[in-house]
């Protein structure tokens, strides 16, 4: 059924739905969020620029049991509930959405403030259907700067992006790749590997601001280690169950 009303939705871009604007949004910016009561408003407030040059703000909770829920539907367009895991959250927004764009993001990563002006020209002036940002990751540690620096070398050597990078994508080529796989872990790993057999993405140099946090609380060096070895492990072909639990992610508890 949710594959059916995304392919929908793809045939019918740019129709009016639920957006606060009278005419039907080029960009819609889907946010999926578990438990972000403190930090929600900030996020959804940082992009009211972009609201109103008429993106649609689109949040998919996952099963909140704090205020996260009742905040956002102050600043966004539509707030939804679907089944807890991003994958599976992102594609219930993108069903809902009503933009020609897709821009899926996280609720603590802050996009530039002229985000949508840069993906619409990266998109048409490249010809790619997909993309992403480079990353700024915000936080105390020092070695951050370095861990963002190769995270985007990486992405455009690879073509491979991450959550955190702010991924975007023309709705007909989000359809066409498949849609999120509903996995614990690794969904923006699939999606970009699905989109790259679409296109090559076009990476917007101007940096989205991603929170630190889990760098902090797991060691940098750590962390990078950790990731290093699931993505390896998710390449050789593990359940993202597994990996997501090796993680520190209950299975679906995103």
């Amino acid at each position: 059924m949710l594959r059916a009303r995304l392919e929908a939705t793809a045939r019918n871009a740019g129709r009016i739905g639920d957006s606060h604007t009278a005419e039907a949004p080029r960009l819609s910016i889907i946010i999926p969020v578990l438990g972000e009561g403190e930090r929600i408003e900030a996020a959804l407030g940082a992009l009211s620029p972009i609201r109103d040059r008429g993106a649609e703000i689109i949040v998919v909770d996952g099963g909140s049991t704090d205020a996260t829920v009742e905040k956002a539907r102050r600043h966004a367009d539509l707030v939804i509930v679907a089944p807890r895991g991003r994958g599976s959250q992102m594609n219930a927004g993108a069903a809902r959405a009503n933009g020609n764009t897709l821009l899926f993001l996280h609720c603590d990563t802050q996009l530039p403030q002229d985000a949508d002006r840069l993906i619409l020209e990266a998109l048409e002036q490249s010809g790619c259907d997909w993309g992403r940002f480079d990353v700024e990751l915000f936080g105390r540690p020092l070695m951050l700067r370095v861990v963002a620096f190769m995270m985007n070398w990486r992405s455009r050597l690879t073509g491979i992006a991450t959550g955190d990078q702010a991924i975007f994508a023309r709705r007909e080529a989000f359809a066409k790749a498949g849609f999120f796989p509903d996995i614990a872990l690794m969904e923006d790993i699939a999606i970009s590997k699905a989109l790259k057999q679409i296109s090559k993405p076009v990476a917007i140099k101007t940096q989205a601001i991603s929170s630190g946090r889990r760098f902090e609380s797991k060691g940098v060096f750590r962390l990078i280690l950790l990731m290093w070895f699931l993505r390896l492990a998710y390449w050789a072909g593990a359940d993202p169950d597994g990996l997501a639990r090796r993680y520190g992610y209950a299975s679906r508890a995103r």
